[in-house]
């Protein structure tokens, strides 16, 4: 069980919550909530020990396992150890017992040693450890000749599907999972709400991905109004619940206010009469009626929106035989084949498949000579890529931090985009997300994840943009902003191809469907419902 006692957590004069006494309970899923900076990955921290609470205390089970954030940190080690290393009991005790066994002479004292770490490794399950983390990794969809690679050998979207094996070995008490869906496919994502639907114990889970925790959680640990708050149900029913609290508390207000005035307005009148007895009883009322302190809410929502400054032409791409490629151990890895489409104005096209099929590899290919496109690792093979008269594109990439080079302000970086927006113009984009103030003048090199990721949205309202190229890019956004995107895209004259694994997202906006597989790519058209309803 996991336990807080009047816990407080404070940063300077910043108060995240205040005196929280809740509890975890084994057998229950619970969905951690708040806008960023709300202290979601803090408490995170608390839970595990890395930060020390201003307050209060915390009661852990003995074993719990945690989602790694540092991708590198186990770049030395074979895939399959890094998994095993997720019970910190068994790896220690495997890693003594091979010390001693690669001595040149073993004593009586390694024998005896050697006993006892045999036990160790028998109770924890140690003799079948590779052939169970290799269940864990097929079923995340880490293929079975990476097991043996270095972790420095596969790449980072592999490497979260690797940590998150990791944090489900062993069979933890409890388990704490910060984000985990980031750079896992739909396919992957299905598959760990499954496991995490039958995990016995405690589940903790951070994530932007209101689908998944719709699925996966049955309590929401709400972290809001200087306090957390347990909710029955997944975050669906979390909202409802809480704006009915909220909604409920208000009306009590307004009743007391009114009733309240009413009060005063006797106590003024016959205050200096002789209907003292009355009065004094009005004022107790009115001391009972104290009007509850309603503390304001933390969370911030931005407003996306994206105009196009021209609709452009009524077939804004067309590929003809496009093919693409990359240079791979084993020689030149071909992902995209002869692929042939034509997009008419105001379609939404979303592209889903496993991690690797070339989702990503695609969108480049396409956005050859796209006119508004400076980012580098664009091209193709060969084939036609033909953008109609009109396009003007804005693209979202999904390593976009190095679309924002250092050494500008948020404002200066900006103003290229549109060089006749005024200063305030600027300012009012800068605050749709959330940048306020002289927040415009921070440099673009001390961005976190977060701020960057906002910063590009930010380039894109003010690009004005008919056609938007979006590769991921839900990964670094907190629920309300997934949700102002959402809302964005939906009410988007313009065409759009989007890469996400936002279920309510491709149901939402995807007019058109491309599944990116292995051998070939399939054109559905269709939205995402009805892609699904066809056996995808």
């Amino acid at each position: 069980m996991l336990a807080l006692q009047n816990l407080t957590m404070r940063f300077g004069a910043r108060i995240l919550f205040e005196n929280v006494t809740t509890t975890f309970q084994p057998g229950r899923r619970y969905g951690l909530t708040g806008p960023n900076g709300s202290g979601k990955s803090t408490l995170m921290k608390v839970f595990t020990g890395e930060v020390e609470a201003s307050a209060g205390t915390i009661q852990r089970p003995g074993n719990m396992g945690v989602l790694a954030q540092d991708q590198f940190a186990f770049d030395r080690f074979r895939v399959v150890d890094t998994v095993i290393m997720g019970n910190k009991v068994l790896w220690e005790a495997l890693h003594e017992r091979d010390r001693i066994y690669s001595k040149p002479e073993i004593t009586d004292a390694d024998g005896m040693r050697l006993g006892v770490l045999e036990g160790i490794v028998a109770d924890e399950d140690g003799y079948t450890a590779e052939s169970d983390a290799a269940i864990l990794l097929d079923g995340l969809g880490v293929p079975e000749q990476l097991h043996e690679r270095s972790m420095g050998e596969v790449q980072g979207g592999q490497k979260v599907r690797v940590l998150l094996a990791q944090a489900l070995f062993g069979s933890p008490g409890a388990l704490l999972l910060d984000e985990p869906t980031n750079h896992l496919d739909l396919e992957s994502i299905h598959w760990l709400e499954g496991f995490l639907a039958r995990f016995k114990g405690t589940v903790i889970v951070i994530s932007h991905d209101r689908q998944f925790l719709n699925a996966v959680c049955n309590r929401i640990a709400d972290i809001d109004y200087q306090t957390i708050t347990q909710y029955t149900g997944g975050y669906d029913d979390m909202v409802t619940q809480k704006l009915e609290v909220r909604t409920r508390k208000e009306a009590e207000n307004d009743q007391r206010e009114k009733k309240i005035g009413q009060l005063e307005g006797f106590i003024q009148r016959f205050s200096a009469g002789t209907r003292s007895s009355q009065v004094n009883s009005r004022r107790k009322e009115v001391d009972r009626l104290a009007l509850e302190d309603l503390a304001s809410t933390n969370i911030q929502r931005p407003h996306i929106r994206f105009d196009p400054a021209n609709p452009g032409g009524r077939h804004p791409l067309a590929v003809e035989k496009v093919c693409k490629g990359y240079d791979g151990e084993d020689g030149r890895m071909e992902v995209v084949r002869d692929f042939t489409a034509r997009i008419a104005r105001g379609e939404k096209i979303a592209l889903v498949g496993r991690n690797g099929a070339g989702k990503s590899t695609l969108l480049k290919a396409l956005l050859a000579g796209a006119p508004g496109v400076t980012e580098a690792d664009r091209g193709l093979d060969s084939g036609d890529v033909a953008w109609g008269h009109g396009a003007d594109v804005g693209y979202f990439a999904q390593d976009f931090r190095d679309s924002i080079p250092g050494g500008y302000s948020l404002m200066d970086w900006l103003r290229q985009f549109d060089p006749e927006a005024t200063q305030e113009t600027i300012r009012n984009v800068l605050g749709q997300m959330l940048f306020q103030g002289d927040e415009g003048l921070k440099q673009t090199e001390v961005l976190s994840g977060g701020e960057a990721c906002r910063l590009m949205f930010c380039k894109l309202m003010l690009q004005k943009p008919n056609f938007l190229v979006l590769d991921e890019p839900t990964n670094h956004l907190d629920l309300e902003a997934v949700v102002a995107l959402n809302t964005a895209l939906r009410d988007y004259p313009g065409t759009v191809l989007l890469v996400s694994h936002d279920e309510v997202l491709l149901r939402d906006v995807a007019t058109r469907i491309w599944s990116v597989g292995s051998d070939r790519i399939v054109d559905f058209q269709g939205s995402y419902p009805e892609f699904l309803a066809n056996g995808a």
